[in-house]
């Protein structure tokens, strides 16, 4: 069988489950011998890579992969899915689909407009190729534009011709990145025998661990008293924006509320941050911030890095910036370094008007 490069960057594709399927593999076969081995190790990087925040390929560093690395990085998408399905956690599978699909958005946007337009057609995408530019049916703009929450991708803020709404290769891209996210997301968890879960059940305990560990980390009560000198560059300029008056993206003000949140901010100091901004509401912002802590039974974990950059929320980046995945990673390790000095509250907020 003719395998395609393509295959392994896009394991979601039918072209990508064909292939797998006419190999003859079964997911039991990979149980024995030195493939299987490397497919299932290679499987739970690929999930505990989601669980730090971004997904690598695993043949990233070579110039031209043989048939085999293809294979195997082809063949562990199947099996990661099967180690998120185990675990089953919905925070998790939403990670996880998040994570591959950033990871599929940093091929697509090195692709040709016509393979983006192959592509498309993957989840039922009408669009029309116009140049190096797209033309998508304004139902299946709203269907993955909805979600954005910056200005620009509101309808009435598009050009509508004819039913189809014009977007650039960039934009295109980022809405496919969410049709990816959403498709795996959707499709999870799997139906699963006893006797599969207790085959990976090591593999299992090892991610299961390092989930848990992702959940310690982020807990509040653990960083003790809030030092705004180590927020990294990203919430700082989110903070800056506020106290000079601007109105924040959605994305940015989730972005900056869950936070401030996770580092043990109460809701009603975060709430009299957001007090200078031009469209402040009382209730709307009571309501939005502690619906973020959790008064509805769920609290939000602030955004990784990869995500803040998908939505434009990354700014200013520091050296730091390069060997962490999020925002609270560089928060924590921001007050390791910073042991000397005295932890400082935010400045009052007679000091920000």
């Amino acid at each position: 069988m003719d395998i395609d490069l393509k295959y392994a960057y896009y394991p979601f594709t039918s072209c990508a489950s064909d292939y797998v399927k006419r190999s003859g593999k079964s997911i039991e076969s990979l149980l024995d011998g030195i493939f299987g081995r490397d497919v299932i190790n290679r499987a739970k990087e690929r999930v505990i890579q989601s669980i730090r925040g971004d997904i690598k390929n695993a043949f990233e560093d070579k110039d031209i992969p043989d048939i085999v690395d293809i294979e195997k990085e082809l063949f562990s998408y199947p099996v990661a899915r099967i180690f998120v399905s185990c675990i089953g956690d919905h925070y998790l599978i939403k990670r996880y689909a998040l994570a591959e699909a950033e990871a599929a958005h940093v091929h697509m946007k090195a692709e040709e407009p016509e393979f983006l337009e192959k592509l498309a057609r993957e989840f039922n995408i009408q669009c029309v190729l116009d140049r190096h530019d797209f033309q998508v049916h304004f139902a299946d703009y709203l269907r993955f534009a909805y979600r954005m929450h910056d200005p620009e991708w509101k309808l009435v803020n598009r050009r509508l011709e004819n039913g189809y709404v014009p977007v650039n290769k960039k934009d295109f891209v980022r809405l496919l990145q969410e049709a990816i996210s959403d498709r795996i997301q959707s499709s999870l968890p799997l139906d699963l025998s006893h006797a599969l879960k207790s085959s990976f059940s090591s593999h299992i305990v090892d991610i299961s661990r390092h989930f848990d560990e992702l959940k310690a980390e982020f807990r509040s009560d653990d960083f003790g008293e809030v030092n705004s000198e180590c927020f990294p560059p990203c919430i700082k300029h989110m903070l800056a924006l506020v106290q000079a008056g601007q109105n924040l993206a959605h994305s940015a003000r989730f972005a900056l509320t869950s936070f401030l949140a996770n580092i043990g901010m109460g809701a009603e100091d975060i709430i009299d941050i957001y007090r200078v901004s031009p469209d402040f509401d009382e209730g709307q912002t009571s309501y939005q911030v502690k619906h973020i802590l959790g008064s509805s039974g769920k609290a939000y974990t602030a955004p990784t890095c990869a995500t803040m950059a998908t939505y434009g929320n990354c700014f200013g980046k520091e050296q730091m910036c390069d060997w962490i995945s999020h925002p609270l990673s560089f928060y924590r390790k921001k007050l390791d370094y910073d042991g000397k000095g005295a932890r400082q509250s935010l400045p009052p907020m007679s000091s920000l008007k």
